[in-house]
């Protein structure tokens, strides 16, 4: 990207409910640091990062944070509290990783498995689009430019939805977080954007002087390691390329709240406030870079 001062790219990966809730509150503690990564020239969001993305775009951070810690009703957290649902979904999920010869077929098997799965709920995606769109602030995309990432469910293949798109931010925040079945948008569909690489998308902002990668898996993969798709991987690319680079994860003490329970909706106000604590703790060592 050619600009007359240095450009700034502020990548937002996936983690389920806690690492939405992760995203907020370390940019929510950043800010009130002093630091609004908020004001990025690009942001570039994930999955849970695509909605953490528009959020982020519609409403203050403290605003959002102040939402976010606050503990769900009772009966949304009796029905989080059952692993079942998520236990199931990475389950099936890691046989798809495990049976792929490669990223490209493990996209396509993910896509065809999520195409069954939205033809035997034909009810699911208007039920998705409802939650989805309850959780924006603003369902109209914003000035400041966001890239979501999804994956075309058929051929496997990574896409990037923006405001030129023709898409509503809706149906691209929705497609970027359908982790099970697929989300049709027009003749098309879609699956989870974590699939295209890996949760984070970072080679996107390729071309930017300066990147700030959020990551509430901290950069981990199920993926072999030989597919080369971690974050470090991504990142040590834009590196060769010129851009300052920082990739920032969940402390190692927050870790049982992420992965296997990033679906809990009871564990968003301890996920939100460790990342609140991590950005008021980090805002000095990256004023550097995004200053």
């Amino acid at each position: 990207m050619n600009t007359s001062s240095p450009s700034r790219a502020l990548v937002l990966g996936g983690g389920g409910s806690t690492g939405n809730a992760w995203l907020i509150g370390i940019v929510a503690g950043l800010f009130e640091a002093g630091l609004d990564v908020t004001a990025a020239d690009l942001t570039i969001g994930t999955s849970a990062g695509s909605t953490a993305a528009a959020q982020l775009a519609g409403s203050p951070p403290a605003y959002l944070y102040a939402l976010t810690i606050v503990p769900p009703p009772a009966r949304q957290a009796a029905a989080s509290r059952s692993p079942r649902p998520t236990v199931n979904h990475l389950e099936r999920t890691g046989r798809i990783v495990a049976e792929s010869a490669d990223a490209a077929d493990m996209r396509r098997r993910m896509g065809a498995a999520a195409l069954e799965l939205a033809a035997a709920d034909p009810d699911w995606q208007p039920r998705w689009r409802e939650i989805v769109s309850r959780r924006l602030p603003d369902p109209r995309w914003p000035a400041r430019p966001i890239r979501i990432t999804v994956v075309d469910a058929r051929t496997g293949d990574g896409v990037v939805l923006d405001a030129d798109s023709g898409v509503d931010l809706v149906d691209a925040v929705a497609a970027s977080t359908a982790s099970a079945a697929a989300y049709r948008i027009g003749d098309d569909w879609y699956i989870d954007g974590g699939y295209r690489t890996n949760a984070e998308n970072a080679d996107l902002a390729a071309g930017y002087d300066r990147v700030l990668v959020l990551s509430p898996y901290g950069g981990r993969t199920r993926a072999p390691e030989h597919w080369h798709l971690g974050v470090e991987t991504q990142a040590d690319a834009l590196r060769a390329q010129g851009s300052r680079v920082e990739v920032i994860g969940p402390p190692a003490e927050s870790e049982h709240l992420f992965g296997v329970r990033g679906m809990d909706h009871t564990l968003r106000p301890a996920a939100a406030e460790a990342g609140h604590a991590q950005g008021l703790a980090l805002a000095p060592s990256l004023a550097g870079l995004w200053r």
